[in-house]
This record gives C-alpha cells, structure tokens and sequence, in this order.
C-alpha cells in the first residue's frame, strides 16, 4: 500500500500574516534609510568641531554651542523666511480658494482649457519662472523685498492650490448653496458662509502645502535677492557652506531649527491633510 499526503491549506489568517511579515520588515528598511538623514543632521548638530562625514555615530559629549551660534547668526533668517511663507500662504489662498470654487461651480467655456495650463505651468521649473520675474521685479523695484518674494514664491503655488481645492470643491453638494441663495444670501455670502467653512481641510491642506513650498524655496530667493535685507533661511545655510568650512555644528544646527516648522505642521495638521487630498476622490 502507498500512502498519500494531504497538505492542509494554512488559514487565510494566517498566510495574511506570512505575507505581511517581509512587507513590514521592507518597511522598517526604507523608513530607516529615510529617517538616517535626519538622526545623522542632528547627531552632526551635537557634536563640537565635527564634519558631516567625520562625525561618530554617538554624540557621547554632546554640546549645545552649534545652537547658539545658530540663534545668535540665523535669527534673522529665521524670521525672514517666516513671514516669507505666512505672506504666500495668504496671497494664496486669497487668489486659489475664489478660483477653485469658480472653477468646481460654474461651467464656463474654457474651462478644460484653463485647467491643462494650470498643470502645464507644474512641469516648468522654478528657476525659469524666477529668471523670468527678475527683469520684471527689477523694473517695479521688487528685488530685495518681502513683497516680491511673497509674490514671486505665490506665482508658483497658486495653480496647484486651485487644482487641488477645486477636486475638493466638485464634490460639494449645489443643493446646499442653492439652499443659502434661496434664503436670500448672493454668491459670495454663499461662498464664504457654506463653501469656506465645508472646505476647510482642503484649504487647510493648500495653505500647508504653500507655506512649505515658501519655506524650502531657495531658487527664487537666490535669484531675487543679493543684499542680507531680505535672506531667507535656506540662503543662510547655503551662506554657510563654503570651501573653508570646518565646522559643521552651526550648519546642521540651523538645518535643524529649519525643519522644525515643517515637521510640527505636518504632525498637527496631518488628519486634515488626509481629508483634504483624498476629499474629492470619491462624490
């Protein structure tokens, strides 16, 4: 006689949780190579006279002095490239959230046309864009101020705030703002009484999106800047780096101070951003 084995199928539980153990582990990998960068710049930040690819793998002394020369030499900066990124995100909303709901609401001819520019105008680098705005910045007397920064930084975010608060916008009911004009309100009552308040994570995550964007800038700062009157902090690191550079503990210091704005934002408005991007993908 010959005997025959039957293999018994694992439970579906349990073949889920084979195949989610090499995916978790390839996780870990990759959110540790990304996360590497991060500890070594604030590793590099703790240590005295240290170089970025000398430095140990502990800070077993650390020290605080790269901070204090980072306040004492930054703070400036620091306060340049906020109100740089406050200023775009209110020019930006100002102009995108009107546009957005014009554009959700009204059916206009032109309107595909509009929008296959506004994705148009995503592909063109920056550099272009503030090469082209400097002659003109130079003739108005924009150069080296807060205004044509803000302007400038808000010529490049507005189109992507219009596209993704319009995707947002779509997915309104009209009935609740044919609701509001029945009951006597005009279109911008309307507007700012029901749209603005029901998109709110889409505008929160626009207004996130655009003050980062103005934050990180660097291009158009270099290209529309040459006097210390107006130097964001991207400009102050980069002042930093030169061929005599020695150490480093300032510089990694303030790339620190840099990120923290962005990585606070993203921790408290996180939930919104998920609504917001993801708001008008399913009507």
């Amino acid at each position: 006689m010959t005997s025959t084995t039957v293999r018994v199928p694992l439970p579906r539980r349990h073949r889920s949780r084979a195949r989610a153990i090499p995916m978790t582990a390839l996780g870990i990998l990759f959110l540790g190579l990304m996360v590497f960068p991060v500890y070594w710049m604030v590793n590099t930040s703790l240590q005295a006279t240290a170089g970025a690819a000398t430095a140990t793998w502990f800070p077993t002394n650390p020290t605080f002095d790269g901070y204090i020369a980072a306040f004492q030499q930054q703070s400036a900066n620091f306060v340049s490239s906020m109100i740089i990124g406050l200023g775009t995100v209110v020019v930006t909303l100002l102009v995108a959230t009107p546009a957005a709901y014009g554009l959700a609401r009204f059916r206009m001819r032109g309107t595909r046309v509009f929008l296959l520019v506004l994705l148009v105008t995503q592909m063109i680098p920056t550099i272009v864009i503030a090469n082209a705005l400097y002659t003109l910045f130079n003739d108005v007397g924009l150069l080296n101020t807060y205004v044509g920064l803000i302007l400038a930084d808000s010529a490049v975010q507005i189109p992507f705030s219009i596209l993704l608060m319009r995707a947002f916008m779509e997915s309104i009911p009209p009935s609740l703002v044919e609701a509001a004009l029945v009951d006597g309100a005009n279109d911008l009552r309307a507007f700012i009484s029901i749209v603005v308040p029901i998109s709110r994570n889409a505008i929160v995550t626009a207004a996130l999106f655009t003050f980062l964007g103005a934050w990180g800038d660097f291009l158009i700062a270099l290209t529309l800047t040459s006097t210390d009157a107006v130097r964001p902090i991207t400009l102050g690191i980069y002042n930093y780096i030169g061929s005599n550079v020695t150490n480093w503990g300032p510089v990694m210091a303030t790339s620190v101070l840099a990120s923290l704005p962005a990585a606070v934002l993203l921790i408290v408005a996180q939930r919104y951003i998920a609504a917001g991007a993801l708001g008008g993908a399913v009507k």
